[in-house]
C-alpha cells in the first residue's frame, strides 16, 4: 500500500478531508470562526477508518500542530464520553523524551490513539503484546513507530554507554549504529549530528523490520490490509513529523 503519493498540494487537501470525513464535528465552525469542538471516537468512526485514512488524521493532526492551528476541544467531555470504552484509530510507539507527546504532536485529544512510549522508541515483548492489544483486540487501523531527532538514547547507543539497566535497552539499538556508514575518520559518536539522525531513522526502519519478523499477529494483519505501518521522525525544532513507509 503505498501512503506517501502525489504533489504535496493534493496530498495536503486529501489529509484535511479524510479529517472533515471520518471524524464527524472535529472542524465545526462557532458562531464566532473559531473551532466549537470535537466529539470522542466512537465504534462506528474506528470501524470506517482504514489504514490509509489513519494516516491521514495523523499527518493533518500533525499540519495543525506545526501551523499553531490546533482543535479546541472539550477534554472533561471526552473524558465523559470515553468512559464506557475507547476506540482509537491509531497506535503510536513514541520515544520517552518529554518533548514527544504524540497526543500534542498529532492533535489528538482523548480516546482518540494509543500512545506506548519508551525511552528511544525500542520495540520489546511488552511493546509487541501492547500493539496486538491496540490492533487485534481494541480495533486500531495503524502503527506508527516515531523517532525523533537530536535522540538522547540514540546518542547513548551511539557512544555504547553503559548504565544499569540503560545497557540492556540501548543495546536494541546498537544494530542501526552498525548499519550506518561513514565516510573513512568520520566520527562516529553523539559528537557527530549528521551520524546521530541518520542512527535515528535507521532504527526506525529497523524497529519496523523487527516488528514484522517478531511478531506474526502483527505481519498477517498488515499482510491482509488490515492494519498499516508507517515510520516517521520528528523535528524537535519545528514539530514536523516526516513519514515513510519502509
Amino acid at each position: 500500500m503505498c501512503f506517501r503519493c502525489g504533489p504535496l498540494k493534493i496530498a495536503t487537501l486529501l489529509t484535511l478531508l479524510a479529517s472533515a470525513l471520518v471524524i464527524d464535528g472535529c472542524s465545526t465552525p462557532s458562531g464566532n470562526g473559531s473551532i466549537a469542538g470535537t466529539t470522542a471516537q466512537t465504534r462506528e468512526k474506528q470501524a470506517a477508518i482504514n489504514p490509509s485514512q489513519a494516516l491521514a488524521l495523523l499527518e493533518a493532526g500533525n499540519e495543525r500542530f506545526v501551523s499553531g492551528q490546533m482543535l479546541h476541544r472539550d477534554f472533561p467531555r471526552q473524558v465523559k464520553d470515553t468512559s464506557g470504552g475507547q476506540y482509537p484509530f491509531a497506535a503510536v510507539v513514541t520515544c520517552l523524551d518529554s518533548r514527544t507527546t504524540p497526543e500534542f504532536m498529532f492533535d489528538q485529544g482523548v480516546g482518540d490513539i494509543f500512545s506506548a512510549r519508551v525511552a528511544g522508541n525500542i520495540i520489546n515483548e511488552d511493546i509487541l503484546g501492547s500493539l496486538e492489544f491496540a490492533t487485534k483486540v481494541s480495533g486500531a487501523k495503524l502503527i506508527a513507530v516515531i523517532g525523533h531527532t537530536n535522540c538522547g538514547a540514540i546518542k547513548g547507543a551511539c557512544d555504547d554507554v553503559q548504565l544499569g539497566h540503560l545497557t540492556s535497552l540501548l543495546a536494541r539499538i546498537q544494530p542501526a549504529v552498525n548499519a550506518v556508514q561513514t565516510a573513512p575518520g568520520e566520527a562516529r559518536s553523539s559528537k557527530n549530528r549528521a551520524f546521530v539522525e541518520k542512527v535515528a531513522e535507521m532504527h526506525v526502519r529497523l524497529t519496523m523490520k523487527t516488528l514484522r519478523e517478531q511478531d506474526p499477529i502483527l505481519n498477517d494483519m498488515i499482510e491482509r490490509g488490515q492494519i498499516g505501518l508507517v515510520g516517521g521522525m520528528y523535528d524537535l525544532e519545528t514539530g514536523k513529523v516526516t513519514f515513510f513507509k519502509d
